[in-house]
């Protein structure tokens, strides 16, 4: 009986496996982007740093793909550019990202529709002690 006892303890670990426990990032946000009169709206306007889910909604009667990326010249770190595939019209697209803070624009390659400015802000704070959450 001590046998197993000390054998199922053994699996249990004693905190010297090297194993960092990172806190979780913060929980991904979903911010709204739709293509219309000639321009760009995106629902939150403000939001901290951490990842989003962008859902694209194409109000125009042409086929469009947008792109986020960030405006920063001489950053500390690479830039960051993602793209939905092509939406057509009335349509919808989604995008993922991981923003930090900084400055973003969303745009699309028409002339037509003028690209919106995004300034992210803080890092939104850790999903560590959240439950159900993925």
């Amino acid at each position: 009986m001590a046998a197993a006892l000390a054998s199922g303890t053994a699996g249990c670990g004693d905190g010297d496996d090297g194993y960092a426990n990172e806190r979780r990032p913060a929980t991904p946000i979903n911010v709204t982007a739709a293509i219309s009169g000639g321009r760009i709206s995106i629902s939150p306007e403000t939001f901290g740093a951490g990842p989003i889910v962008m859902i694209v909604s194409n109000q125009t009667g042409r086929r469009h793909t947008v792109t986020l990326e960030t405006q920063e010249l001489g950053g500390s770190e690479p830039g960051l550019r993602e793209s939905t595939r092509p939406v057509g019209p009335g349509g919808t697209a989604r995008l993922q990202a991981d923003l930090r803070a900084g400055t973003y624009e969303i745009g699309t390659r028409s002339d037509a529709v003028s690209p919106v400015r995004l300034e992210v802000g803080a890092p939104r704070r850790s999903a560590q002690d959240e439950l159900l959450t993925p």
